[in-house]
């Protein structure tokens, strides 16, 4: 049986109503750290359609774009509907240093995971120095310190 509580149909209310207000595409909460030579993130798109996700590059802009939407039929009478449709939008500069064209998607369990791969030129490498022992010799001498005038 279920009990009547004024301050939760209120709650329920104003969150509606300030979110009717907002309007537009909502964003969506994410993750983003390194691992070894690739970025990943990590995007919560709970009871999104895999299909509605959009993910493109363009130059440098990464953009995210999905859609929830809830399947109801025409006889379909709600007695309480607290999971409203929404679109969701977010797009991060990539900056420099990114492989754009390997980057890919998972969707798994409502989380949206993009992986994001650092370019061969961006991975730090080492720099082999070469000697030639019959080369010149660097000397250096030890110099009195000259006064600096101001």
């Amino acid at each position: 049986m279920a009990t009547y509580d004024p301050f939760r149909d209120l709650d329920r209310l104003a969150s509606t109503l300030l979110d009717a207000r907002r309007g537009g595409p909502r964003r969506m909460p994410m993750d983003l750290y390194r691992d070894g030579d690739h970025y990943v993130l990590s995007a919560d798109l709970p009871g999104v359609d895999p299909g509605s996700v959009d993910i493109d590059v363009d130059g440098q802009l990464l953009t995210i774009r999905a859609e929830r939407t809830l399947a109801a039929g025409d006889d379909v009478k709600w007695i309480t509907r607290e999971r409203e449709t929404a679109s969701f939008v977010r797009q991060l500069n990539l900056g420099q240093g990114i492989d754009t064209e390997r980057i890919s998607a998972a969707y798994r369990n409502g989380v949206l995971s993009v992986t994001i791969p650092v370019s061969e030129k961006a991975k730090p490498r080492r720099i082999a120095v070469s000697t030639d022992d019959a080369g010149d010799v660097i000397e250096a001498h030890e110099s009195t310190p000259q006064p600096i005038e101001q």
